[in-house]
Protein backbone atom coordinates (compact mmCIF):
# COMPACT_ATOMS: atom_id res chain seq x y z
CA UNK A 1 0.00 0.00 0.00
CA UNK A 2 1.31 3.84 -0.68
CA UNK A 3 1.66 5.85 1.71
CA UNK A 4 3.25 9.41 1.18
CA UNK A 5 6.35 10.25 0.56
CA UNK A 6 9.36 9.15 3.31
CA UNK A 7 6.32 6.49 4.36
CA UNK A 8 4.44 9.33 5.70
CA UNK A 9 0.44 8.68 5.87
CA UNK A 10 -1.39 11.13 3.20
CA UNK A 11 -4.19 13.11 4.94
CA UNK A 12 -6.01 13.67 1.86
CA UNK A 13 -6.15 13.86 -1.73
CA UNK A 14 -8.44 15.31 -3.93
CA UNK A 15 -10.20 14.06 -6.87
CA UNK A 16 -10.31 16.42 -9.58
CA UNK A 17 -12.67 15.04 -11.95
CA UNK A 18 -12.82 16.86 -15.86
CA UNK A 19 -12.10 20.42 -15.27
CA UNK A 20 -12.13 21.09 -19.10
CA UNK A 21 -13.31 23.56 -21.27
CA UNK A 22 -15.97 21.57 -23.04
CA UNK A 23 -17.44 21.52 -19.66
CA UNK A 24 -16.74 24.28 -17.65
CA UNK A 25 -16.65 26.99 -20.30
CA UNK A 26 -20.16 28.24 -21.48
CA UNK A 27 -19.25 27.95 -25.02
CA UNK A 28 -17.54 24.37 -24.51
CA UNK A 29 -19.58 21.61 -26.45
CA UNK A 30 -21.50 20.28 -23.31
CA UNK A 31 -21.15 22.88 -20.48
CA UNK A 32 -22.63 22.48 -17.05
CA UNK A 33 -25.22 24.60 -15.78
CA UNK A 34 -23.95 28.22 -14.83
CA UNK A 35 -20.54 26.94 -15.78
CA UNK A 36 -18.60 30.20 -15.99
CA UNK A 37 -20.16 30.80 -12.38
CA UNK A 38 -18.12 27.88 -10.75
CA UNK A 39 -14.34 29.56 -11.79
CA UNK A 40 -14.19 31.32 -8.64
CA UNK A 41 -14.57 27.70 -6.45
CA UNK A 42 -12.38 26.13 -8.33
CA UNK A 43 -9.53 28.71 -7.97
CA UNK A 44 -10.14 28.91 -4.82
CA UNK A 45 -9.40 24.97 -4.18
CA UNK A 46 -6.55 24.79 -6.35
CA UNK A 47 -5.23 27.82 -4.23
CA UNK A 48 -6.16 25.79 -0.89
CA UNK A 49 -4.38 23.11 -2.30
CA UNK A 50 -1.03 24.29 -3.71
CA UNK A 51 -0.76 26.00 -0.20
CA UNK A 52 -1.05 23.30 1.81
CA UNK A 53 0.57 21.11 -1.16
CA UNK A 54 -2.04 18.21 -1.61
CA UNK A 55 -1.90 15.64 -4.01
CA UNK A 56 -4.16 15.56 -6.70
CA UNK A 57 -5.53 13.29 -8.62
CA UNK A 58 -7.08 14.43 -12.03
CA UNK A 59 -9.11 12.54 -14.81
CA UNK A 60 -9.46 13.95 -18.53
CA UNK A 61 -12.92 13.19 -20.33
CA UNK A 62 -11.23 11.63 -23.91
CA UNK A 63 -13.10 10.71 -26.51
CA UNK A 64 -12.28 9.51 -30.25
CA UNK A 65 -14.07 11.51 -33.11
CA UNK A 66 -15.83 8.81 -33.91
CA UNK A 67 -17.63 7.57 -30.59
CA UNK A 68 -21.42 8.94 -30.55
CA UNK A 69 -21.93 10.57 -26.63
CA UNK A 70 -24.05 7.29 -24.86
CA UNK A 71 -25.96 10.60 -23.07
CA UNK A 72 -27.46 11.71 -26.18
CA UNK A 73 -25.72 14.93 -26.77
CA UNK A 74 -23.33 16.53 -28.20
CA UNK A 75 -19.89 15.23 -29.04
CA UNK A 76 -17.12 16.63 -26.30
CA UNK A 77 -13.89 15.82 -25.18
CA UNK A 78 -12.69 14.72 -28.27
CA UNK A 79 -8.90 14.03 -28.41
CA UNK A 80 -6.93 16.42 -29.34
CA UNK A 81 -9.33 19.30 -29.53
CA UNK A 82 -9.47 22.54 -27.40
CA UNK A 83 -12.48 21.67 -25.50
CA UNK A 84 -10.87 18.78 -24.35
CA UNK A 85 -8.39 20.69 -22.49
CA UNK A 86 -7.67 21.24 -19.12
CA UNK A 87 -8.63 24.62 -16.98
CA UNK A 88 -4.87 25.64 -17.32
CA UNK A 89 -5.28 27.11 -13.58
CA UNK A 90 -6.30 23.44 -12.48
CA UNK A 91 -2.80 22.29 -13.71
CA UNK A 92 0.08 22.53 -11.67
CA UNK A 93 3.49 22.73 -11.89
CA UNK A 94 4.61 19.45 -10.84
CA UNK A 95 2.48 16.93 -12.91
CA UNK A 96 2.43 13.70 -14.54
CA UNK A 97 0.20 12.11 -17.14
CA UNK A 98 -0.31 8.67 -17.20
CA UNK A 99 -1.22 7.21 -20.53
CA UNK A 100 -4.14 4.85 -20.31
CA UNK A 101 -3.40 1.50 -22.57
CA UNK A 102 -5.91 -1.31 -20.28
CA UNK A 103 -2.61 -2.08 -17.77
CA UNK A 104 -2.12 -1.43 -14.70
CA UNK A 105 1.65 -0.58 -15.05
CA UNK A 106 1.75 2.49 -13.29
CA UNK A 107 4.16 3.61 -11.20
CA UNK A 108 2.22 3.36 -7.05
CA UNK A 109 4.54 5.75 -6.00
CA UNK A 110 3.72 8.54 -8.10
CA UNK A 111 2.95 11.16 -5.45
CA UNK A 112 6.66 11.04 -3.98
CA UNK A 113 7.86 13.19 -7.44
CA UNK A 114 4.56 14.69 -8.27
CA UNK A 115 1.50 16.57 -7.45
CA UNK A 116 -0.74 16.08 -9.67
CA UNK A 117 -1.52 12.37 -11.30
CA UNK A 118 -3.58 12.88 -14.53
CA UNK A 119 -5.70 9.61 -15.78
CA UNK A 120 -7.70 10.21 -19.27
CA UNK A 121 -11.15 8.68 -18.29
CA UNK A 122 -13.15 6.71 -21.64
CA UNK A 123 -16.17 6.03 -20.04
CA UNK A 124 -18.43 8.31 -17.36
CA UNK A 125 -16.56 5.89 -14.52
CA UNK A 126 -12.76 6.94 -13.68
CA UNK A 127 -12.21 3.07 -12.16
CA UNK A 128 -12.83 1.75 -15.62
CA UNK A 129 -9.34 3.16 -16.19
CA UNK A 130 -7.09 0.11 -14.96
CA UNK A 131 -4.10 2.09 -14.11
CA UNK A 132 -6.54 4.46 -12.27
CA UNK A 133 -8.39 2.06 -10.24
CA UNK A 134 -4.65 0.51 -9.01
CA UNK A 135 -3.27 3.75 -8.63
CA UNK A 136 -6.64 4.93 -5.94
CA UNK A 137 -6.95 1.66 -4.65
CA UNK A 138 -3.37 1.18 -3.48
CA UNK A 139 -3.62 4.78 -2.14
CA UNK A 140 -3.88 4.96 1.79
CA UNK A 141 -4.89 8.53 1.89
CA UNK A 142 -7.48 9.26 5.27
CA UNK A 143 -9.59 11.22 2.73
CA UNK A 144 -10.65 12.01 -0.90
CA UNK A 145 -12.29 14.84 -1.80
CA UNK A 146 -14.37 15.06 -5.04
CA UNK A 147 -15.14 18.16 -7.18
CA UNK A 148 -15.66 18.74 -10.89
CA UNK A 149 -18.15 17.30 -13.22
CA UNK A 150 -20.37 16.02 -13.99
CA UNK A 151 -22.14 15.41 -10.62
CA UNK A 152 -24.77 13.05 -12.28
CA UNK A 153 -22.33 10.84 -14.18
CA UNK A 154 -18.31 10.78 -13.32
CA UNK A 155 -18.83 12.48 -9.72
CA UNK A 156 -21.31 9.79 -8.38
CA UNK A 157 -19.66 7.35 -10.45
CA UNK A 158 -16.17 8.11 -8.03
CA UNK A 159 -17.70 8.23 -5.10
CA UNK A 160 -19.64 5.19 -5.08
CA UNK A 161 -16.01 3.20 -6.45
CA UNK A 162 -13.96 5.09 -3.74
CA UNK A 163 -16.77 4.03 -1.32
CA UNK A 164 -16.72 0.42 -2.55
CA UNK A 165 -12.96 0.23 -1.65
CA UNK A 166 -13.87 1.62 2.22
CA UNK A 167 -12.34 4.77 1.51
CA UNK A 168 -13.82 8.26 3.06
CA UNK A 169 -15.29 10.47 0.22
CA UNK A 170 -16.04 13.76 0.63
CA UNK A 171 -17.82 15.95 -2.11
CA UNK A 172 -18.00 19.46 -2.52
CA UNK A 173 -21.40 19.71 -3.49
CA UNK A 174 -20.47 23.41 -4.80
CA UNK A 175 -18.15 22.69 -6.63
CA UNK A 176 -19.25 20.37 -8.47
CA UNK A 177 -21.61 21.08 -11.75
CA UNK A 178 -24.47 18.94 -13.31
CA UNK A 179 -26.38 19.22 -16.60
CA UNK A 180 -29.64 18.10 -14.90
CA UNK A 181 -30.62 19.86 -11.51
CA UNK A 182 -32.87 17.45 -10.28
CA UNK A 183 -30.59 13.98 -11.56
CA UNK A 184 -27.51 16.06 -9.77
CA UNK A 185 -29.77 16.65 -6.37
CA UNK A 186 -30.61 12.94 -6.80
CA UNK A 187 -27.05 11.49 -7.07
CA UNK A 188 -25.89 13.84 -4.09
CA UNK A 189 -28.70 12.31 -1.71
CA UNK A 190 -27.74 9.05 -3.31
CA UNK A 191 -23.96 8.87 -2.43
CA UNK A 192 -24.60 10.46 1.08
CA UNK A 193 -26.66 7.63 1.65
CA UNK A 194 -24.31 5.25 0.84
CA UNK A 195 -21.88 7.35 3.51
CA UNK A 196 -20.52 10.17 1.23
CA UNK A 197 -19.89 13.62 3.51
CA UNK A 198 -21.20 16.36 1.73
CA UNK A 199 -19.40 19.68 2.08
CA UNK A 200 -18.22 22.68 0.43
CA UNK A 201 -15.28 25.02 -0.85
CA UNK A 202 -15.58 27.79 2.77
CA UNK A 203 -15.64 24.68 4.66
CA UNK A 204 -12.43 22.73 3.17
CA UNK A 205 -10.69 26.18 2.88
CA UNK A 206 -10.79 26.53 6.93
CA UNK A 207 -8.60 23.62 6.85
CA UNK A 208 -5.09 24.15 7.64
CA UNK A 209 -3.13 20.77 6.95
CA UNK A 210 0.55 20.12 8.59
CA UNK A 211 2.90 20.17 5.25
CA UNK A 212 5.43 16.99 6.41
CA UNK A 213 6.70 17.65 2.55
CA UNK A 214 6.48 19.97 -0.24
CA UNK A 215 6.54 19.62 -3.85
CA UNK A 216 9.57 20.83 -5.89
CA UNK A 217 8.11 23.73 -7.79
CA UNK A 218 9.96 22.83 -10.98
CA UNK A 219 8.38 23.64 -14.53
CA UNK A 220 8.96 19.30 -15.53
CA UNK A 221 6.23 17.74 -17.15
CA UNK A 222 6.11 13.73 -17.29
CA UNK A 223 3.85 11.45 -19.32
CA UNK A 224 4.24 8.20 -18.06
CA UNK A 225 4.10 5.51 -20.80
CA UNK A 226 2.35 2.41 -21.00
CA UNK A 227 5.14 0.33 -19.34
CA UNK A 228 4.54 2.56 -16.69
CA UNK A 229 7.89 4.19 -17.17
CA UNK A 230 7.63 8.22 -17.11
CA UNK A 231 9.45 10.39 -19.31
CA UNK A 232 10.30 14.01 -19.76
CA UNK A 233 8.18 15.78 -22.15
CA UNK A 234 9.19 19.59 -23.37
CA UNK A 235 7.49 22.79 -22.57
CA UNK A 236 6.77 24.16 -19.22
CA UNK A 237 3.04 24.74 -17.19
CA UNK A 238 2.31 28.00 -17.70
CA UNK A 239 -1.50 27.54 -16.99
CA UNK A 240 -2.55 30.92 -17.71
CA UNK A 241 -5.80 31.61 -17.94
CA UNK A 242 -8.10 34.72 -18.77
CA UNK A 243 -10.26 36.89 -16.46
CA UNK A 244 -13.18 34.33 -16.81
CA UNK A 245 -10.70 31.54 -15.94
CA UNK A 246 -10.59 29.50 -18.83
CA UNK A 247 -7.10 28.65 -20.18
CA UNK A 248 -5.58 30.89 -22.47
CA UNK A 249 -2.93 29.91 -25.07
CA UNK A 250 -0.30 32.39 -25.88
CA UNK A 251 -0.39 32.16 -29.98
CA UNK A 252 -3.06 30.80 -32.23
CA UNK A 253 -2.45 26.54 -32.97
CA UNK A 254 -2.50 24.93 -35.46
CA UNK A 255 -3.80 21.28 -36.76
CA UNK A 256 -1.11 19.54 -37.58
CA UNK A 257 -2.02 16.06 -39.76
CA UNK A 258 -3.05 13.71 -36.96
CA UNK A 259 -5.44 16.28 -36.10
CA UNK A 260 -3.33 17.71 -32.88
CA UNK A 261 -3.48 20.91 -31.88
CA UNK A 262 -0.12 22.13 -32.59
CA UNK A 263 0.96 25.72 -30.98
CA UNK A 264 3.38 28.13 -32.87
CA UNK A 265 5.54 28.89 -30.28
CA UNK A 266 6.02 25.02 -28.52
CA UNK A 267 4.83 26.34 -24.86
CA UNK A 268 1.15 26.75 -24.92
CA UNK A 269 -1.64 23.61 -24.84
CA UNK A 270 -0.31 20.55 -26.30
CA UNK A 271 -2.04 17.39 -26.60
CA UNK A 272 -0.11 14.35 -25.00
CA UNK A 273 1.63 11.45 -26.65
CA UNK A 274 -1.74 9.64 -27.61
CA UNK A 275 -4.05 12.69 -28.44
CA UNK A 276 -5.02 13.42 -25.04
CA UNK A 277 -5.15 17.57 -24.64
CA UNK A 278 -2.23 18.45 -21.85
CA UNK A 279 -1.74 22.10 -21.56
CA UNK A 280 2.11 22.44 -21.28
Amino acid sequence: MLNGQNGQRIACVLIDLNTQRDFFESNGACPVADAREYFPKLRRIVAWARRNHVPIVSSMDSHRAWERPDHGGRKHCVDGTNGQLKLGFTLFPNRVFVDGDNTIAVPVDLFKRHQQVIFPQRTNDLFTNPKADRFMTQLTAEEFILFGAVTEREIKAAALGLMARHRRVTVLVDACGGWNSSESDLSLRQISAKGAILSNVDELLTRRLSRSWRYTQDDLVRSCRGNGICRSTNGKAHGNGRANGGSRANGNGTSGANGRAIPKNGHNELPGSNGFGIQH
